[in-house]
């Protein structure tokens, strides 16, 4: 590699690193208790937890866990309702005053008594901050599409420091962090260290992070191609001024779909599904596939089938990438290997920002050795291919 090619890498590095760094570190540390928002919830009394019963205690009927919803919130209509894959013993369920309202009703209902539990408010809470600040900085679809932006920077940042990586260590072990020299050489060599090891991690999270920034444009361009290819049959039917049984439109999606459970079902008139049909999404029951979902269309009227499909590979590889991002699938093992590797990028993307800030303060060469310049590199490395 030639010096002008690692100047210009080098420059690439520096400035996709500059851009991004203060929102990896803010999406770094947000994105720390969100690796355990349950533990996190538990100890906060945010989680709801439901009473303990024996494990076969029967099921109530949908119809009464819905009743129960909606007294809570009178004058409300339902909208979602759904389950942990990890919990069936409470249902989430989701009110508002129409299927596009935004200012929403939670509560939270007990799957075997069909009793409303109390249900601790989420927006305003600590979890509520963070999760925010982590997924759209309280911007919306736009503060998703820039933390995406940053994200793609994240990824450029990465491959420019791999391409630095191999000149800039040409006569260095491997894992070198060279104490006897400045503090501003010992924290670079750490950056390098620390940037190499956690590489393959920082590149899937970034990436996945990046995906998911799409998730509502995607969902909207499902709506619009595959969705309502599948509710036209009912384009021009009369609203629905009554509705069917919950309870037999389920039990029709699992005679659909015995190997699988339910997910999140949709009301009619939420996006997920049309003004005369329920959507139950069901889900795989491993740790992996439990996150993937089917939509089984059925008439909110009669409990009728009428349309169910796979989702499109975007829509698996954005409910793919969710998993993987925050490492909630593989348990607390996992967990602690993601939180681990999240503190080894805070060092990472601060020992940057240390190196960009102390880019101008002169210091001696030693025993003969230059210092690093400004970008990152020794004089002698762009002038002779010689880190050292």
């Amino acid at each position: 590699m030639t010096p002008v090619t690692i100047r210009r890498w080098a420059w690439i590095h520096k400035w996709s690193s500059l851009v991004c760094t203060v929102f990896m570190l803010l999406l770094c540390i947000t994105g720390l208790p969100l690796i355990y928002h349950h533990e996190i919830g538990h100890l906060l009394g945010t989680e709801v937890e439901s009473a303990p019963m024996p494990a076969d205690t029967p099921k109530a009927e949908l119809d009464r866990v819905i009743a129960a919803a909606k007294a809570t919130f009178p004058g409300k209509q339902m909208l979602y309702m759904s389950q942990e894959p990890d919990d069936d013993t409470i249902w989430n369920m989701t009110l508002g005053d129409n299927g596009a309202d935004t200012n929403f009703k939670f509560t939270v209902v007990d799957a075997r008594t069909a009793q409303a539990l109390p249900t601790p408010q989420f927006e305003g809470s600590f979890m509520s901050v963070m999760f925010h600040l982590h997924v759209d900085l309280y911007a919306g679809l736009w503060g998703k599409l820039f933390l995406g932006l940053m994200g793609l920077l994240l990824l450029v940042a990465i491959v420019s420091g791999v391409v630095l990586y191999a000149p800039f260590m040409r006569k260095l072990d491997f894992g070198t962090v060279r104490r006897e020299r400045t503090p501003r050489t010992k924290w670079l060599d750490l950056h390098n260290l620390l940037g190499i090891v956690t590489l393959t991690w920082l590149f899937v999270v970034g990436a996945t992070g990046m995906i998911n920034t799409w998730a509502d444009l995607l969902f909207k361009y499902w709506q619009s191609t595959e969705m309502a290819e599948m509710v036209a049959p009912y384009k021009n039917a009369p609203p629905l001024k009554t509705f069917g049984s919950m309870d037999r439109a389920v039990a029709a999606a699992k005679a659909l779909e015995p190997d699988m459970k339910i997910g999140f079902i949709a009301f009619p008139g939420t996006p997920f599904t049309s003004e005369h049909h329920y959507g139950v999404f069901m889900t795989g029951d491993t740790p992996l596939t439990s996150r993937l979902y089917k939509p089984v269309l059925i008439d909110a009227q009669t409990s009728r089938i009428t349309d169910s499909r796979d989702l499109p590979w975007y829509l698996t590889g954005l409910l793919l990438s969710q998993p993987l991002h925050f490492g909630d699938y593989g348990g607390q093992l996992m967990k602690f290997l993601w939180a681990a590797l999240d503190v080894a990028t805070i060092v990472v993307l601060g020992s940057g920002l240390y190196l960009w800030l102390k880019r101008g303060v002169p210091v001696p060469a030693r025993a003969g050795r230059p210092e690093l310049d400004e970008a990152g590199m020794a004089p002698a490395l762009a002038s002779q291919g010689d880190a050292r």
